[in-house]
């Protein structure tokens, strides 16, 4: 390990930045060398007698500059150098490095597959489809040739659900679906109801309607079925939204007993369900969903976002009757067309030959790894999640307000996202989302953490001090 001192005193920058120009320089006259591993963060805090937040800011600003590399249980690496020309180590970076540089926690993603075995299996099943690829570059049957119906009756199925075919309709996503299914429901200027805290897409396609959006009090069980009764009978809604399993953002999954006393309520005012099942399938057994409890109101939207990949934008939705998929047709094809033949052929595949439930295996392993990596850095009840969950819940202390928090963050270049994305009809509480998934590896990740647990053990002053 270098004994690496860094002269912070002739700069006029905030500190973390000179911490990052030291190494620079340094770079240059011969201090440091490519490979050198500089001193452990609290350590340096203490070497030079300054904040190990504002440290690890400068760490983080070395490595945006790629001149540092981190690594988990290793330490932190000079990776850059000035180049021939005497300029900056910044000058020769590939463009990629600083898309990468930044650590998003903002986007709630599963973990990418990072199995070799897996992602050869993934590939198989590309190939395959690739084999016959002239007839995917068609218009298909429109919701889905029979054969990705078939897959699809399939893959619902291990939620409990047994529609027929005529109900099920493959869309390019759940948005989408969303969007048509809102629309048909409900016309602007009407309500739709959903919990007072929810997913942020429910808002902006109500807004995008010029529906109006009421949010529900919820407790950890989920919606309170006296408050949706109340609502029914002074708002008249058109429709019920939920994203009963694993909800984004606060993790709560709705218990089957509380889900059949929504039904009652639903079915005693003839309010239609839209259940947005997108991490129905993270759980080995979850509850079961809506479209069985109440499938003559429920319109079931199984997204693939979640628990195969974003990228496929595929969704299956089962509508409550065999009747209401032609309005939702007519709705889909004015502003969709079709699924893409080509991932729609792919997911099939992966369905048919076992590969979807090795992705699924995958993901509930490493969300679990990444949830144990959360409990190891945050003190026990200071955060809501699962154990399988793609994000934490993050009630702010010490001071700390949502919006001075993020700003913080985002300084180290963290991405989280502030409580107001998801609130509706309530005070915004002073919380974040910290999602876990997407490309960042677990060393990334873990860097992050550290960075914010440290962040959260004092107030704010402490590291707005040394911006």
């Amino acid at each position: 390990m270098k004994d690496w001192r860094p002269d912070l005193s002739l700069s006029s920058s905030p500190r973390y930045m000179a911490i990052a120009d030291r190494i620079e320089m340094d770079l240059r006259n011969g201090v440091l060398e490519v490979g050198d591993r500089l001193p452990p963060q609290r350590e340096l805090a203490k070497r030079i007698d300054i904040d190990f937040t504002t440290v690890a800011r400068g760490y983080a600003e070395a490595r945006k500059r790629g001149l540092v590399d981190s690594h988990v249980g290793r330490g932190t690496f000079v990776s850059g150098g000035p180049n021939k020309a005497g300029g900056s180590a910044v000058s020769y970076i590939a463009p990629d490095l600083y898309r990468e540089a930044a650590i998003d926690l903002s986007m709630n993603l599963p973990p990418e597959p990072s199995d070799p075995e897996l992602i050869a299996r993934m590939r198989e099943g590309m190939a395959t489809v690739a084999a016959n690829l002239v007839p995917l570059l068609r218009y298909q049957g429109f919701g889905g040739l029979p054969v990705d119906k078939e897959a699809a009756a399939g893959w619902l199925a291990r939620r409990g659900l047994v529609p027929s075919q005529d109900r099920i309709f493959v869309t390019p996503g759940a948005h989408p679906a969303l969007l048509a299914i809102c629309g048909l429901l409900a016309r602007p200027g009407e309500t739709i109801l959903s919990e007072n805290i929810t997913y942020p897409g429910i808002r902006s396609i109500a807004a995008q309607l010029g529906l109006v959006l009421s949010g529900l009090p919820i407790d950890e069980d989920g919606i309170l079925p006296d408050a949706f009764a109340a609502a029914c009978e002074q708002l008249n809604p058109k429709a019920l939204y939920l994203n009963p399993t694993l909800q984004n953002p606060l993790t709560l999954t709705i218990p089957e007993q509380r889900r059949r006393d929504i039904c009652v309520v639903a079915q005693k005012y003839g309010v239609p369900i839209i259940e947005d099942d997108a991490y129905g399938f993270i759980p080995q057994q979850a509850p079961t969903p809506f479209a069985a409890l109440a499938p003559d109101l429920t319109w079931h939207i199984g997204g693939l976002a979640k628990c195969l990949g974003a990228g496929l934008r595929l969704a299956y939705v089962v509508a409550p009757d065999s009747k209401a998929i032609w309005p939702f047709a007519g709705a889909m094809r004015a502003v969709n067309v079709m699924a893409s033949p080509l991932t729609m052929a792919l997911a099939t595949r992966w369905i048919e030959d076992g590969t979807a439930d090795a992705i699924l295996r995958f993901l509930r392993e490493e969300a679990s790894a990444r949830q144990d990596m959360v409990a190891a850095i945050l003190p026990a009840g200071s955060y809501r999640s699962d154990p399988i969950s793609f994000n934490i819940w993050l009630p702010l202390v010490n001071g700390w307000t949502r919006s001075i928090f993020a700003s913080h963050m985002r300084s180290a270049g963290i991405g989280v996202v502030a409580s107001d994305a998801f609130t509706v009809d309530c005070i915004a509480p002073e919380a974040v989302r910290v999602c876990l998934g997407g490309p960042i590896d677990r060393e990334k990740l873990q860097g992050a953490l550290d960075f914010m647990g440290h962040a959260l053990e004092g107030p704010p002053e402490r590291s707005a001090s040394f911006f």
